[in-house]
């Protein structure tokens, strides 16, 4: 087992009791840790970080003496005498702090008509319950819980179970005591404290719960009704019922560099932009995204907090399989929403990062709390899920769901290695998987698939398929060897054939004659490299493709036109040839490249003019056709692609729709119907990036004088969105203030980032004391550096190594490399391509 304890003894159950002070921003504890000793010794080491203690002492053994060592993160308890093996009982005293970002026990002030209010909540995951208790706070070492605070009387209590007892202490005060926990890791723990409102409804034996800072429970209405049909769902899937007797969903106002929602057992927390409809300011984005993150931390109720990875080296098991599960309930529930196409996105994204040397493998080696802190990324949630959805498409689904639930079954209340779930799967299909799956999770990078198609004989297409390895980066190197199942379908046929791609080398025979997709439907983590002949075929019958092979081709031909292994005009030879009634998210992917090649040409004026000139006639009449009002029955994708070409025509410095947004937004107080609040975010989007000192100062009014957190955070951040360097500098230089909130800060710095990498880089590392405290803990060596990640200037490659060399520990500087891989990246891919795109346009246009 991996540990950064001894192995002398581990915890059985913690009996917490607390006093939490928000105005002081600290608390009072105690707690009680029920305790096996392992072996004799006489020191009992537990982690700890910004506690102090009064006592301690251990039944049978009298006193502790305590020692702190600050940068381990731990504390010694050390007694006279050897501690006998067996059974015993550590009583601690002690005090902590309650943060103003989410690590630990955490504070969120927030606005109302009333006056400023302040809720706290927790944040443990990954390595921050120590800042709460003196525990073994580590995945492997479940225990029980009892739970109890003394809170002001009339303020809402809650944590993973339900509320045992209230007792009146006089004085404004009430002692809350929650029932017993189940077995589970420390970083499940949670607690919330505030005035807030809760809703409730029953779901079998489940009481499912919504709980909103006071007001806001309607906001909430559309996640309560989500949750009831996902528990049932998912008592299905897993085949085991969820096993605890509620399942809150609580809504913070707020927002983390880290995350959006967490998954305590029993006690989901999500930032309100997450779980919240607000139809003042909600897209149909915002809607499904409130859904597929509902679904994604409920399936986490079974993968993760039931069954959970022994070691940070799997986190993937949590992350990944929750990602993929979330999709797979969208697409049951809501089909309209196409979520398997969000899914290629999805997989786009762990590209972009696996395809540089910076990568990591699915299973990857954790030592420190930094390391499991960086091992959040798209390589473990959007990786892992697309490697996931490949071995089930290889397996065929309902052998994969029952592995899963051979797994759950197995391992109920315990702790897993990746190979648990291989070694289920596989018995469960009797079918071989786990030497595919060790070669997807245990190496880093991405196959590529060469494709050479035949001619056709006898109505049926041979295809040669050859095994490479596609990366940005190290394109000279030897290619790792995978096995990689692959699909293959004749464009316009239903039948598709499959092939195991092993030794660097594949065939397959698709049936009929014409151009042949390879990797049809995209199950597949890898990319598809096309001869000429074959890819001109493929081109010719783009129109005709299924969506999402529309999306995977673009995307494959754009990341080697990128990288120098095809046209990087290939894709947008694609972009021309998509029809105007192609799926809604098939427009967006063309949108997001041709405003990728926009911010590309941020320093040829000249050339970006004509390039624009040639983006908008192609997005303007889509978006001429959608409009800026919905139309009676619409569907609800074409509300998505709405604000996503409104986004995408602003970056492109559209005048008309510029303009539009403008006067929508100067109508707003006169004209209820200027700003639906479907579109308030597109709206204050483009008057932000666009804004003037004198727009710019106008919204910041508006951001003062607004109450309601969602809209308050939203016109906040559209300050930090301008495109005008000056005012992009007033937008930091605001970000550390106390204006905007504690939370808000560093999301402030981020959004400045998205358009100025270099301004914003170089303003944190010179206020770097005040913008780390604007950060938590989890993102404390992440932050600065991957503000720079989307620079293009070479210098920056030598200030963000020093900055990492000055700052950071070696082990920890693992964001500062993504960094400077993907500048470097951006700056040959630049060189290569914008040449190339030159041309074409001036041939196009």
């Amino acid at each position: 087992m991996t540990t950064q304890l001894p192995r002398t003894a581990r915890p059985t159950h913690y009996s917490v009791s607390f006093t939490p002070d928000a105005d002081k921003r600290a608390f009072t504890a105690s707690v009680k840790i029920d305790l096996q000793v392992l072996e004799p010794t006489t020191t009992i080491v537990l982690q700890a970080a910004d506690l102090t203690f009064s006592a301690a002492q251990l039944s049978g053994s009298g006193a502790a003496k305590i020692t702190v060592d600050a940068e381990a993160q731990t504390a010694t308890f050390t007694f006279d005498k050897p501690v006998a093996k067996g059974a015993h009982v550590l009583s601690i005293d002690y005090a902590g702090q309650i943060y103003t970002q989410a690590a630990g026990l955490f504070s969120i002030d927030y606005d109302t008509e009333a006056g400023k209010k302040r809720a706290i909540y927790t944040q443990f995951e990954n390595s921050d319950a120590r800042r709460f208790i003196p525990s073994w706070d580590e995945p492997a070492f479940k225990a029980t819980y009892d739970l109890e605070a003394v809170v002001p009387t009339g303020q809402m209590a809650v944590s993973n179970m339900p509320v045992a007892s209230r007792t009146d202490l006089g004085g404004g005060k009430t002692r809350v005591k929650f029932a017993t926990s189940p077995k589970m890791s420390t970083y499940l723990l949670f607690f919330g404290l505030g005035e807030f409102d809760r809703a409730t409804t029953k779901v079998g034996d489940v009481e499912m719960g919504v709980i909103t800072k006071k007001g806001d429970l309607a906001k909430a209405d559309f996640a309560l009704k989500s949750a009831g049909p996902l528990l049932q769902w998912f008592n299905d899937y897993f085949g085991a019922p969820y096993p605890l007797p509620k399942l809150d969903h609580i809504a913070a106002p707020g927002q983390s560099q880290f995350f959006s929602a967490m998954e305590n057992w029993g006690a989901v927390f999500y930032f309100e932009y997450a779980l919240l409809e607000d139809p003042a300011i909600s897209t149909q984005a915002d809607r499904q995204n409130i859904y597929s993150t509902v679904a994604h931390e409920m399936a986490h109720q079974w993968f993760g907090d039931l069954v959970t990875m022994q070691w940070w080296d799997d986190l993937w098991l949590n992350e990944g399989f929750a990602s993929w599960m979330e999709g797979r309930a969208t697409e049951h529930f809501h089909p309209e929403w196409n979520s398997q196409l969000g899914a290629v996105a999805g997989r786009e994204y762990a590209m972009g990062l696996d395809s540089l040397s910076t990568t990591h493998p699915v299973v990857q080696h954790v030592e420190t709390v930094d390391q499991a802190s960086q091992a959040f990324d798209a390589i473990t949630y959007q990786k892992g899920q697309a490697v996931i959805g490949m071995l089930e498409a290889y397996v065929g689904p309902e052998a994969w769901r029952d592995g899963v639930r051979r797994y759950i079954k197995a391992h109920a209340h315990g702790n897993t290695t990746t190979d648990d779930l291989w070694r289920e799967v596989e018995a469960a299909a009797g079918k071989p998987i786990t030497a595919i799956a060790h070669d997807f999770t245990l190496q880093p990078g991405i196959p590529l698939i060469t494709v050479e198609a035949g001619a056709c004989v006898a109505g049926k297409t041979p295809v040669t398929l050859t095994q490479g390895e596609f990366s940005r980066d190290m394109p000279t190197k030897t290619p790792l060897a995978w096995r990689v199942p692959v699909s293959a379908e004749v464009v316009g046929s239903s039948t598709v054939a499959k092939t195991l791609v092993e030794s660097g080398k594949g065939a397959i025979s698709a049936e009929g004659c014409g151009p042949v997709i390879v990797n049809a439907g995209q199950a597949g983590y890898y990319r598809t490299l096309y001869a000429p002949t074959a890819f001109a075929g493929v081109s010719a019958s783009f129109a005709k493709l299924r969506a999402i092979d529309q999306l995977g081709v673009m995307s494959d031909a754009w990341a080697l036109g990128l990288n120098g292994q095809q046209a990087v005009t290939d894709a947008l030879d694609l972009s021309l040839a998509t029809p105007v009634d192609a799926d809604p998210q098939v427009w967006g992917r063309v949108a997001s490249i041709l405003t990728g090649v926009n911010a590309m040409y941020d320093s040829a004026p000249a050339d970006r003019a004509a390039f624009r000139k040639l983006a908008l006639a192609r997005l303007s009449p889509v978006f001429a056709q959608v409009g800026w009002t919905a139309k009676p029955g619409e569907s609800t994708s074409v509300a998505s692609l709405r604000t996503s070409l409104i986004g995408a025509l602003s970056a492109l410095g559209d005048p008309v729709v510029i303009a539009e947004a403008q006067r929508r937004y100067a109508a707003d107080k006169t004209d209820p119907t200027a700003v639906p609040g479907v579109l308030r975010k597109s709206i204050l989007a483009v008057v932000g990036r666009h804004a003037d000192a004198q727009a710019w100062e106008a919204l910041r009014a508006q951001a003062q004088a607004e109450k309601t957190p969602l809209i308050r955070d939203q016109l906040y951040t559209q300050l930090a969105s301008v495109e005008d360097d000056a005012l992009a500098a007033r937008a930091l230089e605001l970000a550390l203030t106390d204006e905007p909130g504690e939370t808000l800060s560093a999301n402030m710095i981020s959004r400045v980032a998205g358009l100025h990498p270099d301004l914003a880089f170089d303003f944190a590392v010179a206020h770097k004391a005040a913008v780390n405290g604007k950060v938590d803990a989890s993102s404390a060596t992440k932050f600065i550096p991957g503000l720079a990640r989307g620079s293009a200037d070479p210098a920056m490659i030598e200030k963000v190594t020093a900055y990492a060399a000055a700052n950071l520990p070696a082990a920890s500087r693992g964001e500062a490399e993504k960094s400077v891989a993907s500048i470097t990246d951006r700056i040959k891919a630049r060189k290569a391509a914008l040449p190339q795109i030159t041309a074409w346009v001036a041939k196009k246009g």
